[in-house]
């Protein structure tokens, strides 16, 4: 009788915690972005955050095991820089300076509603009940959230029209990241930033942005490194576990981490509508975190490289020396049917 798997020993738990970790990095930022980026231009506000970015990847070492980011992923990656470090951080900038930090970070979660529905349709990921019942509640939350446009919260339409685009932008970001999540987590990360960072500096000097004082600009570089760079690494990592569609949708604890900060900072306003939204979050977290998923399925022969061990189950090929710890290089996988509890990774990507 084979034995039950605990939940710490759950692929989807332990993709769903790295997932988290990257959400409150990620969250812990808009309010320090809201504080120190008032009166700074949006591009000059989004070249900052992602030049941060590409400082702390610049001083990360490589690991050597991971497959690098080679010519082949420079499209994409050019992609993923447009939509995730020019166009998302400039809208989100322009947008969090006309609207509440406090109902900005909350808003966020429509990241995650847009990153499970764009996943499905581009990778056909399969999303269960759990996932559905759980943008239902993130959604629901965005309803109860919005009572604060009559609680006297800080709002006005242009700049919920550009918090909207930001989500957006940043969803495709997510969907067009997954092929490289199985790749160096650093290069992905160090590339994206250096490829994307240029774009929003030429739109600030056209535009005349203005440049924050010293302060505020170490402020921002060091909010892109952490919420930015260090944040995106992690989220690569619980990619190559549960998808893009989980990951995205497991996102939606930043805003509670952002919330929580821009309360403390003095945004106080609809907080009954802001702690029944955020009820409602809190459970669709609680479903991720809690999800099981397991069944027999068939491996169709493959050829690829990545990161892995020989003890995963999945790796049964030889080398001479065998080589110990993770390690990458091609490999090649023949067709093979078991059994056991998975997350959406690279060697987990049906559709049953």
């Amino acid at each position: 009788m084979r034995r039950r798997q605990t939940l710490s020993e759950n692929p989807i738990t332990r993709g769903s915690l790295v997932a988290l970790l990257a959400a409150v990095l990620f969250g812990a930022t808009t309010p320090v972005v809201h504080h120190f980026g008032a009166g700074v231009g949006a591009f000059a506000t989004a070249a900052l955050l992602y030049g941060g970015a590409a400082l702390g990847a610049a001083f990360r070492r490589r690991r050597v095991e991971e497959p690098p980011v080679g010519t082949s992923h420079l499209p994409r990656v050019l992609l993923v820089a447009i939509f995730g470090a020019a166009l998302a951080p400039a809208a989100f900038a322009w947008g969090l300076q006309r609207t509440g930090g406090l109902a900005t970070s909350l808003l966020l979660n429509l990241e995650a509603v847009f990153t499970v529905i764009l996943a499905f349709a581009f990778y056909r990921e399969p999303i269960g009940k759990r996932v559905v019942l759980a943008c239902g509640l993130m959604v629901s939350g965005g309803v109860v959230l919005s009572f604060r446009m009559g609680q006297g919260g800080s709002w006005n339409a242009l700049g919920l029209g550009a918090l909207l685009l930001a989500t957006l932008a940043w969803a495709l970001d997510n969907t067009l990241t997954r092929p490289l999540a199985d790749l160096e987590p650093r290069a992905v990360v160090f590339w994206t930033a250096c490829t994307g960072a240029p774009l929003p500096v030429a739109a600030a000097l056209v535009a005349g942005d203005s440049w924050p004082g010293t302060d505020a600009l170490l402020a921002l570089i060091a909010a892109g490194a952490v919420g930015y760079g260090l944040s995106l690494r992690f989220y690569l990592e619980a990619q190559r576990i549960v998808g893009a569609a989980r990951t995205g949708s497991l996102f939606a604890l930043a805003p509670f981490v952002g919330a929580a900060l821009a309360y403390v900072l003095g945004d106080r306003s609809g907080l009954a509508s802001v702690l029944g939204a955020s009820v409602l979050f809190a459970l669709a977290v609680y479903l991720h975190v809690t999800e099981v998923h397991g069944h027999r399925h068939v491996h169709e022969p493959i050829e690829h490289d990545h990161a892995h061990t020989h003890d995963d189950g999945h790796h049964d090929h030889v080398h001479d020396p065998m080589p110990n710890g993770a390690h990458s290089h091609p490999h090649e996988h023949g067709p093979h049917a078991h059994a056991h509890a998975h997350g959406e990774d690279l060697h987990h990507r049906h559709h049953q």
